[in-house]
């Protein structure tokens, strides 16, 4: 693993705190989820709900960047949820990560349904 790989894991970790968030109805699926739906996959081939979001290192040191792109339910503020979700991500980056750990978090809404 080189230093700016970070483990699947915690993109899962992630991920699932953001689904967790009121107001999000799903992650904006990656290119490989959408071809895996266009052939009738899915699921079944162990995609995982975190395709809509990407965690690197920071360069030199310990911290993170963190860029979560959500599809938010109708009848919700947008703020008011992309701020849910950046205290959501916050909290679970620090708990897998510890005492130690920092996070730089962008979140990007990429629709509304």
């Amino acid at each position: 693993m080189t230093d700016q790989q970070v483990p699947r894991t915690l993109e899962d970790t992630v991920g699932a705190a953001v689904l967790a968030t009121r107001g999000v109805a799903f992650l904006r699926p990656g290119l490989a989820g959408l071809l895996r739906s266009s052939v009738g996959l899915g699921a079944a081939r162990g995609t995982t709900g975190a395709s809509g979001v990407r965690v690197r290192r920071h360069k030199g040191s310990r911290g993170l960047d963190v860029e979560v792109y959500v599809v938010l339910n109708r009848g919700h503020r947008a703020l008011d949820v992309t701020r849910a979700v950046r205290s959501a991500v916050l909290d679970a980056v620090l708990k897998e990560a510890g005492e130690g750990g920092s996070a730089q978090v962008k979140v990007t809404v990429t629709g509304v349904v």
